[in-house]
C-alpha cells in the first residue's frame, strides 16, 4: 500500500448550532487540511500520485471556503460546520474527483483538520 500526504489552509467564519458556549457565536478560524491518499499500485511515472495534481484537486473546494461564512453555503446552511463535518466534506469533495481521474486506483485514506494549532478532527471510512 501507498500513501502520500498534502496540507493546504483557508480561512473562514463559522458558527456552530445547538451548541452552548462561546462557538455558537459567530467566529473565524485559519484551518489547515490534511489529506492522505491511499493505493495499490503506482503510475508509469511511479507516482501513486503527483502532489501538484492532489494540490489542485483540493484548490476549488479551498476556494470555495476560503473567507465565507461556512453556514451561509451549502451544504453548511444544513449540516453544522464543525471539524468533523469540514473533514468529511473534504474527504468526499476529493474522493469523488479521485475517481473520476484515477478510475478508483487511488482513494482518500484519511483527512484532518485544524482548527487550531492544537485541535484536529479526522474523518475515514
Amino acid at each position: 500500500m501507498y500513501e502520500v500526504t498534502v496540507e493546504a489552509g483557508f480561512s473562514s467564519g463559522h458558527y456552530l448550532r445547538n451548541y452552548h458556549g462561546k462557538c455558537e457565536n459567530p467566529h473565524g478560524h485559519n484551518y489547515k487540511v490534511r489529506v492522505t491518499l491511499a493505493g495499490n499500485s503506482l503510475d508509469e511515472t511511479g507516482l501513486l500520485l503527483d502532489f501538484k495534481l492532489l494540490k489542485n484537486i483540493l484548490k476549488p473546494t479551498i476556494d470555495y471556503l476560503d473567507h465565507q461564512m461556512l453556514n451561509d453555503i451549502k451544504p453548511f446552511i444544513e449540516l453544522n460546520p464543525s471539524a468533523e463535518n469540514l473533514a468529511r466534506y473534504f474527504f468526499d469533495q476529493t474522493n469523488s474527483e479521485l475517481v473520476r481521474i484515477t478510475n478508483g486506483r487511488v482513494r482518500v485514506k484519511d483527512c484532518t483538520i485544524w482548527e487550531t494549532d492544537t485541535t484536529t478532527a479526522t474523518y475515514y471510512e
